[in-house]
């Protein structure tokens, strides 16, 4: 697994740069968000068996819909103090896919929780059960934890998405509680900095 702890803006000029990988595993890479992503994305936000698993979101049901998504996830490179969301592309002879988004980025205000660091994913259908989910965060926690040194790294999921609750655990991080928010009833995850 490698890591490029290159500088995090998003002018126009850098986008090509913005292709080259923040993080490398065996089967992905993962990079800044860009506007050339907006026909996968829209698949992956137009797709109501994705967008129902997490909760408070809408399927978006247009492109223009998805910019503004790439617009607010673009911002976080150059406010937040971590990485934000980036792509995830499986490796493959001549093609690079994107196949979804994994992150961490500052999160506020859940589960009474003022400020923490929230690990995030989604991923396009067709790479459901895979293993992806479970690469892609491995390798953002360790990014998470030995370039950006956070202590603690959490995630939260509904209580009914089993695949997400297995993706956590396999990647090491502990239930702390149940809790009841806006979209229903929640687990809270915890990974600590070994």
């Amino acid at each position: 697994m490698s890591f490029n702890n290159k500088n995090n803006n998003n002018s126009k000029e850098e986008e090509d740069d913005e292709l080259k990988p923040i993080i490398e595993t065996e089967r992905l890479y993962l990079r800044h968000i860009i506007f050339k992503d907006i026909d996968a994305m829209f698949l992956l936000y137009s797709d109501p068996d994705v967008m129902n698993i997490i909760g408070g979101q809408e399927v978006r049901i247009s492109k223009e819909q998805v910019i503004e998504d790439i617009k607010k996830i673009r911002e976080q490179y150059s406010t937040n103090d971590c990485i934000g969301r980036l792509a995830v592309i499986k490796k493959d002879i001549g093609t690079n896919e994107f196949i979804g988004w994994t992150g961490l980025k500052n999160e506020n205000n859940v589960n009474n929780h003022d400020k923490f660091i929230d690990l995030g994913y989604r991923l396009i259908k067709k790479y459901w059960n895979y293993g992806y989910a479970t690469e892609a965060c491995i390798a953002c926690i360790k990014y998470g934890f030995n370039v950006k040194k956070f202590d603690k790294i959490c995630a939260y999921v509904l209580e009914n998405n089993q695949s997400s609750i297995n993706v956590l655990q396999k990647c090491g991080f502990i239930k702390i509680e149940t809790f009841i928010s806006e979209d229903g009833n929640e687990i809270w995850f915890e990974i600590i900095r070994p």
